[in-house]
């Protein structure tokens, strides 16, 4: 008997040690978190801060002589790169004077040549952004918002100047266009493959919130093709002429010049319920992995042989890991996230080019721009998983960006992570996506991870629901909500079809035409990988307002609906 209470007493023990230490474990956890998301929210201010006392209205802050300079187009850039992480990191009010300030400062109707592909992800996208937030910012928003609002109008603005690019006989944009005067006769029509095909998340946005297809259409035109260029084996270049199809550049990878255009085909086909972009996808994924992976590392190979041209891993590629989650398939992207760490691990960032054979820099090549790709892939991983390994980059990620690239006026570049000297910029995404991934993978809390339990009401009659989570990150971190678009979209079709009926009623009876054919906004001829010959497009998935956007809509590979 004895012996049993003793027993009785040791297992009751053993349970209360239990429950301390779990106790004590979560309290460390959460403490961890708070503490990084100090450290993380201080970052952003020295930064942001500086920018303003020191770099503004310039486009970027240059941290060591604590001055400024315009890069991308002189359009405050950094200020609207910005904005929504504000909003992330809870500055409510810092959001609404950016967002008015902005409305009054900044104009697009000047004499500037910019890059069609940055003036997109950086300008389009952010102010997209913005728009979309600014009601859970507290700001007022207009009747009928999100179809409707002056930085929505911005937005519009900025993209109808970027439009005379994708003038061409192929409908892929030039590189670079004048804001006033539109593409310059002695413009070169070389242009990367990421510039061709990096628009559909902005611009199917900007349809679909708008009316206008003008956008969605030239951005479809553009992606198709691209497609219609593969080679045999499936792969595209690096560079591309836009006039006839050429490609100028044969070397096919993951990297740098190539890897926007397959990130959007995977979030356009989540945002959209788009089966043709993920159809296209897949064929790339396929001769991606035949031909240029090797050991769970991605090289660079000539497009129409496969042979290796390149053996090198890229900064830029560090994207693929969280693009690969989105699509489910975790331990391809865990394998490849470990590799990357390695180089990380090695240097305290990620060189901009890295030779495998070697296990060292590419001379020329040994910067860090504080580019922030691997936190990136660290956050999707992290979500989908809750693997602590992927936290744990982000934990050495403040370590080693605070320690090598604070200085007095911000955080510079690392002009070479082999001695960690310095070089004088602080490009725009250090706080658009650096700072703000780093913040989400240590905010499980945050709005963006919502899974659906809270949400806002809009639209024209105030009916669509709005925030409830799944919002897609464009290339530059700006977060879009798929939501927004239905909503909009279908208030769109429900006036284009009245307007159908009027005009029917007051015209002769015509031959019905065949349906199947190309749907509205589709721009142009099209060919679709997706349906068979003959086959009718079925009705998008996200038939109905209500339906909830849940997170693991974006980060779970869950891109379709049950019932697709």
């Amino acid at each position: 008997m004895l012996c049993c209470f003793r027993s009785f007493y040791f297992i009751s023990f053993c349970f209360l040690c239990y429950f301390v230490i779990s106790f004590n474990f979560i309290l460390l956890f959460y403490f961890m978190l708070f503490y990084f998301m100090d450290r993380i929210k201080s970052m952003f201010y020295h930064a942001y801060n500086s920018y303003l006392e020191n770099a503004y209205p310039y486009d970027e802050l240059r941290p060591l002589t604590c001055d400024g300079q315009d890069t991308w187009g002189s359009f405050s850039l950094t200020l609207i790169d910005a904005l929504d992480t504000l909003l992330i990191l809870g500055n409510h009010t810092e959001f609404q004077r950016v967002a008015t300030l902005l409305q009054d400062t900044v104009d697009f109707d000047i004499d500037v040549n910019a890059s069609v592909f940055e003036t997109n992800i950086r300008v389009v996208g952010g102010l997209l952004s913005a728009h979309l937030l600014s009601k859970r910012a507290g700001m007022e928003v207009e009747e009928g918002w999100p179809c409707s609002g002056p930085l929505l109008r911005m937005a519009e603005d900025a993209a109808r100047k970027l439009l005379p690019a994708f003038q061409t006989p192929t409908g892929m944009p030039y590189g670079t266009v004048n804001l006033l005067r539109g593409v310059n006769p002695s413009e070169t029509p070389v242009t990367c493959t990421a510039g061709v095909g990096t628009f559909i998340l902005e611009f199917s946005t900007l349809s679909r919130l708008t009316g206008d297809p003008v956008f969605e259409n030239v951005a479809r035109k553009a992606l198709r093709a691209l497609w219609r260029t593969r080679s045999d084996i499936g792969l595209v270049g690096n560079h591309i002429d836009v006039i006839t199809s050429k490609w100028v550049a044969q070397d096919a990878g993951i990297g740098a010049g190539v890897d926007s255009y397959f990130e959007y085909l995977v979030k356009g086909a989540i945002m959209l319920q788009d089966e043709e972009l993920l159809a296209m996808f897949h064929e790339f994924d396929k001769s991606i992995k035949n031909y240029t992976k090797f050991d769970d590392w991605y090289l660079w190979v000539q497009m129409h042989k496969g042979t290796v041209s390149m053996p090198v891993f890229q900064s830029l590629e560090a994207f693929w890991p969280g693009l690969q989650s989105l699509i489910g398939d975790i331990s391809s992207a865990t394998k490849t996230f470990h590799n990357y760490y390695s180089v990380w691990r090695q240097f305290g960032g990620l060189p901009e080019f890295y030779s495998i054979p070697q296990g060292y820099t590419v001379d020329k090549r040994e910067g860090y721009p504080l580019r922030p790709e691997l936190i990136e892939s660290a956050m999707y991983l992290y979500k989908a998983t809750g693997d602590p390994t992927f936290m744990q980059l982000g934990r050495d990620a403040v370590e080693s960006i605070d320690k090598i690239s604070r200085v007095n006026c911000g955080f510079a570049t690392v002009k070479d992570v082999r001695d960690h000297k310095l070089d004088n910029r602080m490009e725009s995404f250090f706080l658009a996506e650096t700072i703000k991934y780093l913040y989400l993978l240590f905010d499980p809390e945050n709005f963006l991870h919502n899974s659906g339990t809270e949400f806002e009401l809009g639209g024209l009659q105030g009916d669509c629901i709005l925030s409830a989570g799944g919002y897609v990150f464009n290339t530059e971190a700006h977060p879009l909500d798929p939501a927004a678009l239905h909503c909009c979209s279908r208030y769109q079709s429900e006036r284009r079809e009245l307007q159908d009926i009027l005009i029917s009623l007051s015209e002769p009876l015509r031959p019905a035409t065949d349906q199947s054919e190309e749907t509205p906004g589709a721009g142009g001829s099209r060919e679709s990988i997706a349906l068979k010959p003959g086959e009718r497009r079925k009705a998008r998935v996200l038939s109905c307002p209500t339906q909830p956007f849940s997170a693991k809509l974006a980060v779970m590979g869950q891109v379709f609906s049950d019932n697709s």
